[in-house]
């Protein structure tokens, strides 16, 4: 990959090249729906669960509003309430952990692999205590973590797994997609993800009927039958607008998923000859979809700061990991508690690897950082 040169700006991500390329059929589908004026869950809406639940290699989908909900409502399908605790990553979306603490329960954090910021196994497997009624691991910028160890230390106490992979529709763990390989698994249709809607929109995969069931009744205030409440549940629907979107963009998510690993080996080949800098780390046995192609640095606030004054978009996911943000303070978290998420939280940086980027844009971007690294070298 040659040095790029003149102006040039790179979005982090850029959502209107891809819907140029689906436009016809989008608004096609997005009329169908408007002819019906049916738009709270309905036949779109079944009709995606059937594809969701097939792609993922699942017995059942469920969908509702977002992601974060898909991770609430599969906690209070479990039962997990006031006083359980749940084994979960400090380096995430805050909404993993808001959503056990919602429920009354307590977070107890396990520190993150170093090479692929994902949960570590062996530490999960230590936090086991009698008070544990959940894990919630995070398949992280498109990778899905060690689930075999996981899944062997929750197995031990019937403890249930819950994959936190809004990051990582159709990304593989030894063959397995992720979502259908521990007890539920939660997506996210949020516009930034792979497969992303036209707003919030989220799903539960699960092969526990019994689990699928309950997250249907929770997410229509707790009730089978109108005006008839079995449970407190919350209101949390998938729009039958969204499902349509979707199953027009799903006909295409695998090549968009070949689109981003390409440019993940494109940048690697380039990147991994500055020195200074990491290129993400995927193991043998997985397959990312590359949600995010996330490098680290040590002078990552510098690089930031130089690339977005030259044009190259670029963020940090997550500056401040969830044990020292101010809400959760009351868990007594302190610096120092979770090292490698701290670290990774300190020198970690996003930039663009949307299936769309064109071989000039990814130049440029490999210039800039090859510029700005050289410069402080």
């Amino acid at each position: 990959m040659a040095s790029g040169a003149g102006a040039m700006a790179v979005k982090l991500l850029d959502l209107v090249p891809q819907y140029e390329s689906i436009r016809e059929e989008v608004r096609a589908a997005i009329d169908a729906v408007l002819s019906t004026q049916q738009f709270i869950l309905g036949t779109k809406v079944e009709e995606l669960e059937t594809e969701i639940a097939r792609y993922c290699g699942a017995a059942y989908a469920v969908g509702v509003a977002s992601g974060s909900d898909a991770i609430l409502l599969s906690l209070m399908a479990l039962g997990i309430g006031e006083g359980d605790e749940v084994i979960t990553t400090p380096y995430t979306f805050f909404s993993t952990v808001s959503s056990i603490t919602r429920l009354g329960a307590k977070p107890v954090f396990a520190d993150i692999d170093a090479r692929t910021y994902n949960i570590d196994a062996a530490r999960v497997s230590r936090l086991i205590t009698a008070k544990t009624r959940a894990v919630v691991v995070v398949h992280l910028f498109g990778q899905t973590a060690d689930m075999d160890a996981i899944l062997d230390a929750a197995s031990r106490d019937k403890i249930p797994v819950i994959e936190d992979a809004c990051q990582s529709i159709g990304a593989r763990y030894k063959g397995k997609t992720a979502g259908s390989i521990g007890t539920a698994g939660c997506l996210s249709f949020f516009p930034s993800k792979n497969l992303g809607g036209c707003g919030d929109g989220g799903m539960v995969v699960t092969n526990d009927r019994g689990l699928a069931e309950a997250v249907r009744v929770l997410r229509v205030h707790g009730g089978r039958e109108k005006y008839h409440h079995d449970v407190v549940g919350i209101n949390s629907r998938l729009d039958a607008l969204q499902a349509a979107v979707l199953l027009v963009k799903m006909k295409h998510l695998d090549a968009w998923h070949a689109g981003r690993r390409a440019n993940a080996a494109s940048y690697d080949k380039a990147l991994s000859r500055i020195a200074g800098l990491t290129i993400p780390y995927v193991e043998p046995h997985c397959e990312s979809v590359f949600n995010q192609y996330v490098i680290r640095l040590k002078h990552r606030d510098a690089v930031r700061a130089f690339l977005q004054a030259n044009g190259v978009g670029c963020d940090v996911y997550y500056p401040i990991p969830l044990h020292l943000q101010k809400c959760f303070s009351f868990l007594g978290g302190s610096a120092g508690d979770f090292p490698e998420s701290e670290g990774a939280a300190r020198e970690t940086l996003a930039i663009p690897v949307y299936p769309e980027l064109s071989a000039a844009q990814k130049d440029f971007v490999v210039s800039k950082i090859r510029e700005c690294m050289e410069a402080r070298a």
